[in-house]
C-alpha cells in the first residue's frame, strides 16, 4: 500500500513512482521523463494538484535511474514575481542526483526557448542508510576546510581517474597527511550541484568553489560522480580514521539570480514564495547575499526543503554535521532576524539532527546581517573578530594585546551574550575566501586581476603585510620571515580556546599570487601543488596540533577566567599590569595555563604559551611552583629550559612545567 501523503520528490514503489513536486501558483505542471541518455523526451504526462498544492503523479514501470524533469505552466509575469515559463524544463528540488552538471548558457533566461537539452535531469534514486552513528567531532577540535577538486586534483598518489573527486579525500596518502596534521573534521565546501554565475563564461573563467547552488541536494557530478554513493562510502572511510566529515550548504541563495539570470529550478516553480522580495514589490527580489536572490528560509516549503536536505545527509551518507554559508538568512523573517524560532529552531530539535555539528557564517549583507554571537546554542560560529584581531596584533598593529588575549580565552565578549557559559567560537586565520596565510604575509594588498573585474572584487582591508616586498621574491632572508610568520600565526590559532580551523594547504605554504577572491579560478591559482608544499611548516602544523590534543586545556569549552585557569604575564614572570594591558606597542605576552597532561594519563600540570611579535630576542622569567622548573616542547622534542628563557623574534614558544 503506498503512502506518500506527505513525502516529496521521486518515491520508489516495488510497481513505479510516485512524483511530487510543491508549487502554490502554477496552473500546471507537467511531469518529463527521458531516455536513459537524458536526451530523447519519452513522455509528457500531467500532474494533479492536491489540497496543499503538491502536484502528484503516480507512473507504473517506471525504475530507479528513470531520468526526469518538469514543466510549469502558469502567467508570465516578473514585474508581479511570476515567472512561469512551459518551455523550461525544471530541476526537482528534491532530486538527490542529476546526469551531468549544469552549464551556464543565456538561452536559460530566456522566455520562450525551449531548455530541455541544456538541462540535467534527475535521476530516480532509492535511499541506502548510512551506518548509524553518533558525529566524531567536538567542540574544540581541528577543522580542515576542503574544497574537494583543487585540494586532490594534482596530488601525485591518487589514481589519475579520481583526482578531483570526493573519493580522493580516501585515499590512504590524502588520509596519512591529514592524519599527521592533527585533522579531527574535514570541512567540505559545497559539493552539491551549482551553476556558474553568467559573467564568467564571457571571461573564460568557471566557478570552482560551487557556492552557487541550483539543486540542494543533488551532488555535483564533477566532484562526486559516484553520487550519494561515493560519498556515503568516503564518510566511512574517514570514519574508520577517526575523522569527521562536515559538508558546507548554501541554503542563501541560488544559481538562478536576480531577474536577469536563469529560470531552473525554484523560480520556475513558484518564485514569489520559494524567494523573498521587496514588501509590496514581488517583482523585486530581496538580495541579502550580494548574489541576485535570497531563499525565503522563513516559508513553511521551503523549511521543509531546508531539513529534508540535511536528513537526507545523515541518514543516507552518515555526515558529522554542516557549515552553513551567510547563515543569518536561515533566521530571518519580515520583522528581522530570529534566533530561537522558525528553521533554525527546526534544524536543532529535528530528531535526526539535534546532535549533529551546526556551524553558522553568521553575516550577509542584509538588514541586521552581522549576528557574530546571536545564533543558538549549540550552533558553533565562524569567528572573523579573532581572525582579523589576531591578523593586526601579528602585523604590529597597536592596542592589540588585550584582543589576543580576549581570542585565546574562548572571546567571552561575544559568546557570553545570552546567558552563554561557553565558547561556541570557531577560530580561525583565513579561509576560502581572502588570502591563503602564506599570501596574509607576503601581499600588502589584493591582486584580483585574473578575475576580469581589473581588481574591483574581493575585500580591500586584509590586514596583512608583505615583510618588504609585495608578493613572490628571490630573498632568502623576506622568504623565511614569511615562514617565521606563518608558523607564529599557526601558533597562536592552536593556543585559542575553542573549535580552530585551517583552510587546506596553508599548512604548507599554499599560495594563490595574492588573488583574494579566487572563485573563478578552476586552475594552478587554486590548485594545491602538494610537490612545492613546505614541510618545515607541516611538521610545525603537526607539532602544534600535538601539543593541542595532548593538553586537555584546548578542549575544555568554557571562557578562561583567570580563577585559577590562566595567567597573564609579562616578561618578569608577574601578573600583567593594567599599566601592561594599556601599552599600546607592546610586543610581548605570557599566558600560563592549568592544564592535564594526557601524555601522563591525565595529570595536571602547568603550560606556559609565550609570544613575541618583536624583532628581537625577549627574555622571559616563568614562575615555578617546584624546584624541577620547566621543559620547552619543541617539535624536535622536549629540552630543559629552567626558569629563564628566550623566546625567538617573531615567534610563539611552549613550555611544561616539570
Amino acid at each position: 500500500m503506498r503512502d506518500s501523503k506527505s513525502a516529496r520528490g521521486a518515491i520508489v514503489f516495488e510497481t513505479g513512482v510516485e512524483f511530487a513536486v510543491w508549487s502554490h501558483h502554477a496552473a500546471q505542471i507537467d511531469l518529463c521523463l527521458f531516455e536513459h541518455d537524458g536526451n530523447k523526451e519519452l513522455a509528457r504526462l500531467p500532474m494533479t494538484r492536491d489540497g496543499n498544492h503538491i502536484h502528484r503523479l503516480f507512473v507504473d514501470g517506471v525504475r530507479q535511474g528513470a531520468r526526469y524533469g518538469y514543466r510549469a505552466d502558469g502567467i508570465y509575469a516578473p514585474d508581479n514575481g511570476l515567472w512561469f515559463d512551459p518551455s523550461k524544463l525544471l530541476i526537482d528540488p528534491y532530486a538527490k542526483e542529476i546526469d551531468r552538471p549544469f552549464r551556464y548558457d543565456p538561452r536559460l533566461g530566456i522566455y520562450g526557448e525551449d531548455s530541455q537539452y541544456l538541462m540535467p535531469k534527475a535521476i530516480v534514486t532509492t535511499d541506502t542508510r548510512a551506518a548509524a552513528a553518533k558525529p566524531l567531532f567536538k567542540p574544540g577540535g581541528f577543522i580542515y576546510e576542503v574544497a574537494v577538486r583543487p585540494f586532490t586534483i594534482l596530488h601525485p598518489d591518487v589514481p589519475e581517474a579520481q583526482r578531483g573527486t570526493v573519493a580522493a579525500l580516501a585515499h590512504p596518502a590524502v588520509i596519512a597527511h591529514m592524519k599527521r596534521i592533527g585533522v579531527d573534521a574535514v570541512e567540505l565546501m559545497p559539493i552539491t550541484a551549482w551553476i556558474d554565475e553568467r559573467h564568467l563564461p564571457p571571461l573564460g573563467l568557471t566557478n570552482g568553489w560551487g557556492y552557487n547552488p541550483v539543486a540542494f541536494m543533488a551532488l555535483d557530478p564533477r566532484i562526486v560522480p559516484g553520487g550519494v554513493t561515493e560519498l556515503r562510502e568516503t564518510v566511512a572511510v574517514l570514519h574508520a580514521e577517526g575523522i569527521a566529515v562536515i559538508l558546507d550548504l548554501v541554503f542563501n541563495h541560488t544559481g538562478e539570480s536576480d531577474r536577469y539570470g536563469t529560470t531552473l529550478s525554484l523560480r520556475g516553480l513558484d518564485n514569489l514564495h520559494y524567494y523573498r522580495h521587496v514588501q509590496n514589490n514581488p517583482g523585486e527580489l530581496v538580495n541579502d547575499t550580494g548574489t541576485g536572490n535570497t531563499i525565503a528560509c522563513d516559508h513553511p516549503e521551503v523549511r521543509r526543503l531546508v531539513i529534508d536536505s540535511l536528513r537526507h545527509f545523515v541518514l543516507n551518507a552518515g555526515v558529522d554535521g554542516f557549515r552553513f554559508d551567510l547563515a543569518p538568512v536561515l533566521g530571518r523573517t519580515a520583522t528581522g532576524f530570529q534566533r530561537d524560532d522558525g528553521t533554525l529552531a527546526a534544524i536543532l530539535t529535528d530528531d535526526v539532527l539535534a546532535d549533529r555539528i551546526m556551524i553558522a557564517e553568521p553575516w550577509d549583507i542584509g538588514p541586521g546581517g552581522y549576528q557574530l554571537g546571536n545564533f543558538p546554542s549549540p550552533f558553533l560560529e565562524w569567528n572573523d573578530r579573532v581572525r582579523d584581531d589576531l591578523r593586526c596584533y601579528w602585523r604590529g598593529d597597536q592596542w592589540k594585546t588585550g584582543s589576543l588575549a580576549t581570542a585565546l580565552a574562548g572571546s567571552s565578549d561575544i559568546f557570553s551574550r545570552n546567558d552563554g557559559k561557553e565558547t561556541r567560537s570557531v577560530n580561525f586565520l583565513a579561509a576560502h575566501d581572502g588570502f591563503t596565510l602564506i599570501d596574509l604575509v607576503s601581499y600588502a594588498g589584493k591582486h584580483n586581476e585574473a578575475n576580469g573585474e581589473h581588481n574591483r572584487d574581493g575585500h580591500n582591508e586584509n590586514h596583512s603585510w608583505n615583510n618588504g616586498v609585495e608578493g613572490e621574491t628571490l630573498f632568502p632572508t623576506i622568504r623565511k620571515r614569511r615562514i617565521n610568520d606563518v608558523m607564529a600565526l599557526i601558533s597562536t590559532l592552536f593556543a585559542t580556546r575553542g573549535s580552530i580551523m585551517l583552510t587546506a594547504g596553508d599548512e604548507g605554504g599554499r599560495s594563490q599570487r595574492g588573488n583574494n577572491n579566487a572563485y573563478c579560478q578552476d586552475n594552478e591559482i587554486t590548485w594545491l601543488d602538494w610537490k612545492t608544499l613546505n614541510e618545515d611548516l607541516i611538521a610545525h602544523t603537526a607539532f602544534v596540533a600535538g601539543l593541542r590534543r595532548r593538553f586537555t586545556v584546548f578542549s575544555e569549552k568554557g571562557f578562561l577566567s583567570g580563577n585559577g585557569d590562566v595567567e597573564w604575564i609579562s616578561l618578569s614572570g608577574e601578573p600583567m599590569t593594567i599599566a601592561e594591558w594599556e601599552t599600546p606597542s607592546l610586543s610581548t605576552l605570557g599566558m600560563l595555563l592549568a592544564t592535564g597532561d594526557r601524555s601522563l594519563r591525565g595529570r595536571k600540570t602547568r603550560l606556559a604559551v609565550l609570544f613575541n611579535r618583536s624583532e628581537s630576542r625577549q627574555l622571559f622569567t616563568l614562575p615555578s611552583e617546584n624546584e624541577l622548573g620547566w621543559r620547552q616542547l619543541t617539535s624536535e622534542g622536549e629540552k630543559k629550559a629552567g626558569t629563564s628563557v628566550t623566546i625567538e623574534p617573531r615567534s610563539v614558544a611552549f613550555f611544561a612545567e616539570k
